[in-house]
């Protein structure tokens, strides 16, 4: 038997028409009146209706309110009963929507939106609560008929949208006088009025739920989104903005039209988080983007260059926001800002440089490039973000007026002063004050080495100068030393910093070597009567000195210790070899002759013409030449040096000691280097320079080689120039010499029957 109604207030549940009157009685007071309230018990009452009905069998109730007729043949009276539900579920919301229809027709713009709006909330909200009177036809004849592979069944939510969409929705949409209200009201809030934008997304919502994919309804269609809104949304947008930018443009300045695009684009992009679906955002920017900025680039581009001479870093971050929303937008403004850092660059060397003809002071030149380069990395960093494009132009132009300026006739003139500015830092007489303003300082100059192309140039300076500051013990300190060549090997490498790191290690081997040569006279009788000692042994491979022809003879007071060393070094070393390297050796000698007594800082050479004059006062040149085996034109520099420094004097061609010598110092540096001596060693670092280049590249051409065992004449010069890039810009002409060496050396071959084709030979 079927189960009976709990109370005589509600129908037979084989009775459909007594069942669907009580039923449509409460849909329409949850969908019409649902502010009415209803009481739990009603609500259940309704349910049980609806569950009673579904679940009663068809075969007891067999000639009582048959609908379907052969149509349901074959199927089970629960399916036969819940489809004539379904059908008057149906049909209601159909008369419901047409009444809700009727009142909208002489609706439009904002009184349109506002009834939809409310109709919506009010037909969305009742029907969810309908959807779950219906639970049980929902879970098992809806289910049932949409795995059978039935169309057009949707559970009762879905089925009540469906039916707004065709029996509504379509109906507004027809002559897009829905869609026409939502874009007068956006157009109204672009134009700075105040609207409810509330009622735009419940309108946007709307379209969002009605799109209903038939196949999978719980998957999301925005094809009505799209072609409702989003489509004639963008259109809109275009033309309102493409109006308003060319008038803007027309009565502003550049810089205020960027303001006015910077604020319209961010007031689109708030508009999407307001009420719009996330989809729409890529194509609202990019329409956006194309009309506000895309359009008028060519404006904002002509006008970089002011702003770049007038410093306005607000504007120019504005433009590059602007211009970086655009494909190439940027790369005009990248080139230009390379133009003008360079010019920027030169015009500063050039101003550094001045009317001099011998050219700045490396300080003065390094801080020329380093004003420029800090000023412009500041503008990179901060106005355009740090953007890999800008810094690679700035590199570049860094790079160009670095190694070719006023300053520097050919390309090895940049590092050789940068190397020497390197040099004046790490110099006790540097003034730069504290410790950290000296490693500031170091930073700066490895920011400046960064651009400079030669850069076994500036090794070969650096090191000849590192060499003299060890050896006469004048750096600053061991800590900043350690420092600069732990930032150059960081830059170029290991092998770059080799033989600087061995100076030092040399440097520590040489205070053990003189402690044990000091205790060692100081054990023998001899050394007790020696003279205060400190030598110096360097290994040839690594130190920049070369010793020369050692075209000396030293005096008595000098040989005695020179003798008693090299005995104690060779027994200690056997097999080596000591080669002096007078000129850069040094002594002090103590003037007993005159009233105030004077220390005379001089080279090994000096100091043995000086010892000279111990025997005699007055001395031919033939006497000074014998005595101490000097070449000629060496003898005579230093000779016209001592008498333009009133040491001795030339009278009737007989050298005299001035025995009535002054200086303001205690201590006269005798030995101070000559302009032309600086020149004659810059001159000779060159040449080595070039001497070590000719090798380099032979090195760089049969490693290549070896690995490659075969390759063509253009594709070996290509490559080898560029594996020798980092180091210096080597000439097409080197390296065809540099191969011709090779092949005459035997250590690669041409290939037979093809001129431009070499082999490795092994």
């Amino acid at each position: 038997m079927p189960p009976k109604a709990s109370g005589s207030a509600l129908p037979d549940s084989r009775d459909l028409d007594a069942t669907w009157q009580f039923l449509e009685d409460g849909v329409d007071r949850i969908m019409t009146r649902l502010s009415e309230g209803m009481s739990y018990t009603e609500y259940m009452n309704l349910y049980t209706v609806s569950y009673n009905y579904c679940t009663s069998s068809r075969m007891n109730t067999a000639g009582i309110n048959e609908t379907l007729g052969a149509a349901g043949s074959g199927r089970s009276g629960a399916n036969l009963m819940g489809a004539d539900l379904y059908k008057h579920l149906l049909s209601y919301f159909v008369k419901h929507l047409e009444s809700v229809r009727a009142a909208a027709e002489d609706l439009s713009d904002e009184p349109l939106l506002n009834y939809y709006t409310k109709e919506w909330d009010r037909y969305t909200t009742g029907a969810s609560y309908v959807n779950r009177l219906f639970t049980y036809l929902n879970r098992h004849w809806v289910k049932r008929e949409k795995d059978e592979g039935r169309k057009n069944v949707y559970v009762v939510y879905i089925l009540a949208l469906v039916q707004w969409k065709d029996y509504f929705y379509k109906y507004l949409q027809k002559n897009t006088k829905l869609s026409t209200a939502v874009l007068k009201l956006i157009e109204k809030q672009r134009n700075g009025e105040t609207i409810e934008s509330d009622l735009i997304k419940k309108v946007i919502d709307s379209f969002v739920a009605l799109g209903l994919d038939e196949t999978d309804t719980s998957r999301q269609n925005l094809e009505v989104y799209r072609d409702a809104f989003e489509r004639p949304f963008l259109i809109a947008t275009e033309n309102f903005y493409k109006a308003e930018s060319e008038m803007y443009i027309s009565e502003n300045s550049i810089t205020e039209y960027m303001k006015k695009a910077e604020a319209r684009l961010a007031e689109e992009e708030n508009r999407i988080d307001m009420y719009l679906h996330a989809s729409t955002r890529k194509g609202l920017v990019a329409k956006c983007e194309e009309v506000l900025v895309k359009n008028h680039s060519e404006l904002m581009q002509e006008e970089f260059q002011r702003l770049l001479d007038q410093e306005q870093e607000s504007d120019l971050q504005r433009m590059y926001l602007l211009l970086s929303r655009i494909n190439n937008g940027l790369d005009p403004l990248r080139e230009r800002f390379e133009q003008h850092v360079k010019k920027a660059g030169l015009d500063s060397v050039e101003k550094a440089v001045g009317d001099s003809a011998e050219g700045p002071e490396p300080k003065t030149y390094v801080d020329s490039l380093l004003s420029v380069h800090k000023k412009n990395a500041e503008l990179v960093t901060k106005a355009f973000r740090g953007d890999s494009g800008f810094v690679a132009s700035l590199d570049k132009a860094c790079r160009e007026f670095v190694n070719r300026n006023k300053a520097c006739p050919t390309a090895s003139k940049s590092p050789e002063l940068v190397a020497r500015y390197a040099d004046g830092l790490l110099r006790k007489s540097n003034k730069a004050g504290e410790e950290v303003d000296l490693e500031l300082a170091l930073v700066d100059t490895m920011k400046v080495f960064k651009y400079i192309e030669d850069k076994d140039v500036f090794q070969k300076f650096y090191s000849r100068q590192l060499s003299q500051r060890l050896i006469r013990d004048s750096s600053t300190s061991d800590d900043a030393e350690t420092s600069m060549i732990n930032k150059l090997k960081d830059a170029c490498g290991f092998e770059y910093t080799t033989k600087l790191t061995r100076m030092f290690q040399d440097m520590a081997l040489n205070k053990d070597l003189n402690t044990a040569y000091k205790e060692k006279m100081a054990a023998s009788a001899e050394g007790k009567e020696g003279l205060d000692f400190h030598v110096l042994v360097l290994s040839t491979a690594s130190w920049p000195i070369v010793a020369g022809q050692n075209e000396l003879k030293l005096p008595n007071e000098l040989l005695k210790t020179y003798e008693r060393f090299e005995l104690f070094y060779l027994n200690k070393h056997s097999g080596r070899k000591l080669s002096w390297v007078w000129h850069s050796s040094r002594n002090e000698l103590r003037s007993l002759y005159t009233n105030q007594k004077y220390f005379f800082v001089t080279s090994t050479y000096q100091a043995c013409i000086l010892l000279q004059f111990n025997t005699s006062d007055s001395l031919s040149y033939d006497d000074i030449r014998v005595g101490t085996g000097m070449p000629e034109d060496q003898l005579k520099a230093i000779l016209a040096q001592f008498c333009k420094q009133r040491v001795i004097d030339l009278k009737d061609d007989m050298y005299e000691l001035n025995l009535t010598f002054k200086s303001k110092k205690i201590r006269v540096m005798l030995n101070a280097p000559i302009k032309s001596e600086a020149k004659q060693e810059a001159a000779d670092t060159l040449k080595h320079v070039d001497e070590d280049r000719k090798f380099v590249i032979q090195a760089v051409i049969v490693r290549i080689m070896k690995a490659r065992k075969q390759m063509k004449h253009q594709a070996l010069i290509q490559e080898a120039i560029a594996q020798l890039a980092p180091r210096f810009n080597p000439k097409v002409a080197d390296v065809k010499k540099a191969i011709d060496v090779l092949l005459d050396k035997e250590y690669i071959e041409r290939k037979e029957g093809e001129r431009d084709v070499f082999n490795y030979v092994a």
